[in-house]
C-alpha cells in the first residue's frame, strides 16, 4: 500500500528536519477566517498555512464551482512563495478529518509530487498526543517553481458526459446522502447530483476516531463500491472539488490508484441550467 498517512510519534520525531515542509488547511465554510485565525494562535511547529479560499483556489475562474482549481501558473506561484521543493517531504493536516487537507495532498500529487502524507487524526490528535505547538511564523525562504497538472489527473465536463452512459466507469459523489438525493442542499442554489452518478460519502472512509479506517477494510469497501469497475475509470465529485480529495486519498491509501478529479463537481455541473438533474438515491 502507498504510505499516504503519517502518525503523530512519526511527524513528531521528524521536526526540524529541513526537509520537511508541514501545511495547515483548517478551514471553515461557514468562517472563512476562522482556519487562519486558529493558525495564528498556535499551529504546529515549522508549518505554513494554506487557505482553501486564497491559495488552493482562484476565484477569478468562472463556471467551475466554488472552488475553482487554479491554473499552474497561479498554483506555481503560490507554491514558490513557501519555499516549495521537489525534494521536500510535505505533511498537510486540518482540523475536520482531513476533509480540507486532502485537498492540497491531491495538488501536489497532481503535479507530480511524491512524498506527500497525511497527518492521520489531523490537528486534534496532535494536540491530544500533547504534541508541541507554537504561535511562531516560520522562517521562509522563497524559491522559483514552474509545475503543471498531470492532465490525466482531471476530468472536464465533456469527459463527465461522457462517462454517464458508460457501465464501464463510475462517477463518484462524496457528498453526504442526503445532499446527494437532493432532500437538501445548504450550498448550493440546484440539489441533486449529475444523474449515473454514485454516492460514497467521504466520511465513510473513516473510523469512529476521525483516522482513516486501515488499508485492507478501505480496499474492500471501495471493491464494493466499483464492482468490476477498475480504478482507472473512476471519476471522483463533490460539491465543489474538495471533498472528493478525500475519497482520492482513501482510494490510494487501499493501494487502488489512478482515479481522476472532475474538480469543478456539482456547483460547477449547475453552473449551466442545462445540464440534466437527478434526485433520489440513483
Amino acid at each position: 500500500m502507498n504510505e499516504v498517512l503519517i502518525g503523530v510519534d512519526a511527524l513528531r520525531a521528524r521536526l526540524g528536519d529541513p526537509a520537511l515542509r508541514i501545511a495547515d488547511v483548517r478551514f471553515d465554510l461557514a468562517d472563512t477566517g476562522r482556519g487562519e485565525a486558529a493558525y495564528r494562535a498556535a499551529h504546529l511547529p515549522g508549518a505554513i498555512y494554506a487557505h482553501l479560499d486564497r491559495d488552493l483556489s482562484d476565484h477569478a475562474r468562472s463556471g467551475l464551482g466554488r472552488h475553482p482549481l487554479p491554473e499552474s501558473a497561479t498554483f506555481s506561484r503560490w507554491l514558490a512563495s513557501i519555499g516549495y521543493a521537489p525534494n521536500q517531504t510535505w505533511v498537510v493536516h486540518d482540523d475536520a478529518n482531513a476533509s480540507f487537507a486532502a485537498r492540497l495532498w491531491w495538488m501536489l500529487k497532481a503535479i507530480g509530487h511524491r512524498d506527500v502524507r497525511v497527518l492521520d487524526g489531523g490537528y486534534a490528535a496532535w494536540v491530544a498526543a500533547g504534541a508541541p505547538l507554537t504561535a511562531a511564523a516560520p522562517a521562509i525562504e522563497t524559491s522559483t517553481v514552474d509545475v503543471d497538472f498531470a492532465p490525466e489527473a482531471t476530468a472536464d465536463f465533456a469527459a463527465v458526459e461522457a462517462l454517464r452512459g458508460d457501465p464501464g466507469q463510475r462517477l463518484v459523489d462524496a457528498r453526504a446522502a442526503p445532499r446527494f438525493r437532493g432532500d437538501v442542499e445548504p450550498l448550493d442554489p440546484v440539489a441533486g447530483h449529475v444523474p449515473g452518478a454514485i454516492n460514497r460519502p467521504f466520511a465513510e472512509n473513516l473510523a469512529s476516531d476521525g483516522r482513516f479506517k486501515p488499508a485492507d477494510a478501505l480496499r474492500a469497501e471501495w471493491l464494493r463500491v466499483l464492482g468490476e469497475v477498475a480504478p482507472e475509470q473512476v471519476v471522483h465529485m463533490c460539491g465543489s472539488g474538495v471533498t472528493a480529495c478525500h475519497n482520492l486519498l482513501a482510494m490510494e491509501h487501499a493501494g487502488l490508484q489512478g482515479s481522476t478529479l472532475f474538480a469543478p463537481s456539482w456547483s460547477g455541473w449547475i453552473s449551466d441550467r442545462r445540464r440534466p438533474v437527478a434526485l433520489g438515491d440513483t
